[in-house]
């Protein structure tokens, strides 16, 4: 499994690159692999305010519908649209042409509560 050191993870297996203000998130390499075949995605969210831990959308495999969570609170600035026609794209690459929305980050502060990619890679290892 990819755990790319230059981001922050949660929990729920999401991911945060930030970027100044702003951030992507989106599914971790572990995360695409015990969904399976990713079918649809769906973020209703964009323009919206969410908080740390707030569902920003849901990604349907071949088995199974979960939602995505935000990992820190932010303004749901973009999705990314080309997830919409290639969806399997969060299979292929989750971290780079698998991003799927840019965050405006409200609280800085949250970026320091998430794993490392060391603590992580602790986490999905058991």
């Amino acid at each position: 499994m990819k755990v790319p050191e230059n981001l922050k993870y949660t929990k729920d297996h999401e991911w945060l690159k930030v970027e100044g203000n702003e951030a992507l998130v989106g599914i971790s390499d572990y995360a695409q692999h015990e969904l399976g075949d990713i079918v649809f995605i769906e973020v209703e969210t964009v323009g919206e305010i969410l908080q740390k831990g707030e569902s920003f959308g849901t990604i349907e495999a071949v088995k199974t519908v979960s939602d995505m969570f935000m990992p820190v609170g932010g303004e749901v600035l973009a999705f990314n649209d080309a997830l919409t026609s290639k969806p399997e794209t969060l299979n292929q690459d989750p971290y780079d042409a698998g991003w799927v929305v840019r965050i405006k980050i409200t609280n800085p502060d949250e970026v320091n509560q998430l794993l490392s990619a060391a603590d992580y890679g602790k986490l999905i290892q058991g």
